[in-house]
């Protein structure tokens, strides 16, 4: 049945009969979540069994007490949100120290917040909370995922990022090599043409001289070649 495969459900705003829970049975037996926020409850009596669920959000109803049902129904419950509900006295949360897997309590605006010595008296009550209203015993705030985890996750993250910044800059490195010696090679290239290219210039300026040379030695065009004397007397004879 679809109601065994459903891990997750969310009915906030819905509202309730009669302050009471209706149509959730025992048949939601793979819940994990169950959200009912804003749907004027003022009782949990006929919350089902629910082995698996582990995330109860019960904010902004008008629940007082009756939390027995809840140590008895959800043994394997770990995070229990009760904010904006009508708790004024810390003897009324006592029932939630059966709920031996409970790490997260939230009880913002509730009136028991206002008494004294509230978080002191909440956490010598229920030893086994972690956080409440998002906060540790030590006012240090929770993180996302409880704080489980995470340190050993952001070094490995932080390790990754400055292996792949150090592989960028042996990358940078190389390119640099790469381009410095296309530079000598370009110079190279650039030395060598000026050599042949001074060479050139004399091989022309040699050609321009002996072209004038030869242009000295022939008669100019118009010009009658002068007669020696020797050639008249072979003519006279």
């Amino acid at each position: 049945m679809v109601k065994k495969t459903v891990q997750e459900l969310v009915l906030d705003n819905c509202r309730s009969s009669e302050g009471k829970i209706e149509g959730i049975t025992e048949e939601f037996s793979n819940l994990e979540l169950l959200s009912l926020i804003n749907v004027g409850l003022t009782s949990v009596a006929d919350i089902p069994k629910l082995d698996k669920l582990k995330k109860l959000e019960l904010s902004d109803n008008r629940i007082s007490g009756g939390l027995e049902v809840l140590a008895e129904r959800l043994v394997n419950l770990t995070h229990l949100n009760l904010s904006g509900n009508k708790f004024k006295d810390i003897s009324t949360l006592e029932p939630l120290k059966k709920l031996p897997q409970l790490k997260s309590l939230d009880l913002f605006n509730c009136e028991v917040t206002n008494l004294a010595d509230y978080r002191e008296s909440i956490f010598k009550l229920l030893p086994q909370l972690t956080y409440l209203d998002g906060y540790d015993i030590d006012d240090c705030e929770a993180s996302d995922s409880d704080g489980e985890g995470d340190g050993v996750d952001d070094e490995d993250e932080e390790e990754g990022e400055s292996e792949d910044f150090e592989e960028e800059e042996e990358e940078d490195e190389e390119d640099v090599v790469v381009e410095e010696d296309d530079e000598d090679d370009d110079s190279g290239d650039d030395e060598d043409g000026e050599v042949n290219g001074d060479m050139d210039s004399e091989e022309e300026d040699d050609d321009e001289d002996e072209e004038e040379d030869d242009e000295d030695s022939s008669p100019a065009k118009g010009e009658k070649r002068k007669r020696d004397p020797e050639d008249e007397d072979d003519d006279d004879e």
